[in-house]
């Protein structure tokens, strides 16, 4: 067993303050990866806030190690692209560098389903310089190498979070946390922002400003793909300021039902980038 009751593959949300020992982690979401909104923001820039908040996240170790480890290779099971590896001397060092910072604490050669979406994770957040996705591989034998990282930080088994653990479910986690910007699948950043704004507007003045904003934006784009999709958010905006809010939910249950059908894999993947779309106008899963 490791120390202080720490699973393999356990981890923590925390963030540190001011040089003050960092709260424990007590999850308040049934996903796995969802902390206290006290220790979550990201609103201070690092300037004003010498550790910004360092957002952790769970990955669960499932089945058997060894034999899995034979068969990826020790070196290809270590660290993924745009994944940072961290341990107790450079944890201080770079996390200061970035606004917002995501990072696993894990055995130290992960594998599986939940470490491959993690793997998209990162890799996603390459274009989002503010953003640091990094990992902390911890043993439980021999030299314990980031145990006392990992006690620094309070992962325990009591607490280790239960739920899904999705890279789509990571991007709006980080979304909602923090001021970084790392969109879903089939979105756009120019049009979010403009959603976030319109979504939260009661004035009808100032949304049918921004549904402006939003079709001018959509002319300057070029390509073809890009075009489409913003094409998708006009439509959605032009719908809420005619039908109201309640429009985004019961199109978003009418293209569910749409998934649930025998449909080719390119249509899937065109009705996931709308739904991920929609999921954009709805603030509570943001």
């Amino acid at each position: 067993m490791l120390p202080s009751g720490m699973p393999r593959g356990a981890v923590a949300t925390t963030t540190r303050n001011s040089g003050r020992s960092p709260p424990p982690f007590h999850p308040s979401f049934p996903c796995s990866l969802f902390p206290p909104s006290t220790y979550a923001h990201t609103s201070v820039r690092p300037s004003s806030h010498p550790i910004p908040p360092v957002i952790m996240c769970q990955r669960a170790v499932v089945g058997l190690v060894g034999v899995l480890l034979v068969v990826m290779g020790a070196a290809g099971a270590i660290n993924s692209k745009g994944c940072t590896p961290l341990d107790a001397w450079t944890f201080d060092k770079i996390i200061p560098k970035f606004h917002a910072a995501l990072v696993k604490f894990d055995v130290a050669y992960p594998y599986g389903k939940k470490h491959q979406e993690f793997t998209k994770l990162s890799a996603a957040g390459r274009g989002s310089p503010e953003l640091l996705v990094a990992e902390v591989g911890v043993k439980d034998y021999g030299d314990m190498e980031n145990m006392d990282l990992a006690e620094r930080f309070g992962v325990k088994k009591e607490e280790f979070p239960k739920g899904e653990f999705k890279n789509e479910e990571l991007k709006k986690f980080i979304r909602k946390n923090s001021q970084v910007y790392i969109g879903l699948e089939g979105c756009l950043e120019t049009f979010d922002r403009i959603v976030d704004k319109f979504m939260v507007s009661e004035d009808h003045a100032q949304k049918k400003g921004l549904l402006r904003d939003a079709e001018d934006a959509w002319d300057a784009l070029k390509s073809p793909s890009d075009r489409k999709i913003a094409e998708t958010y006009v439509k959605v905006m032009r719908k809420v300021l005619e039908k109201g809010k309640e429009f985004v939910k019961q199109e978003r249950s009418r293209v569910e039902g749409i998934m649930t059908g025998r449909i080719t894999e390119e249509k899937k993947q065109e009705i996931e980038g709308r739904l991920n779309v929609l999921k954009s106008f709805i603030h509570d899963e943001l």
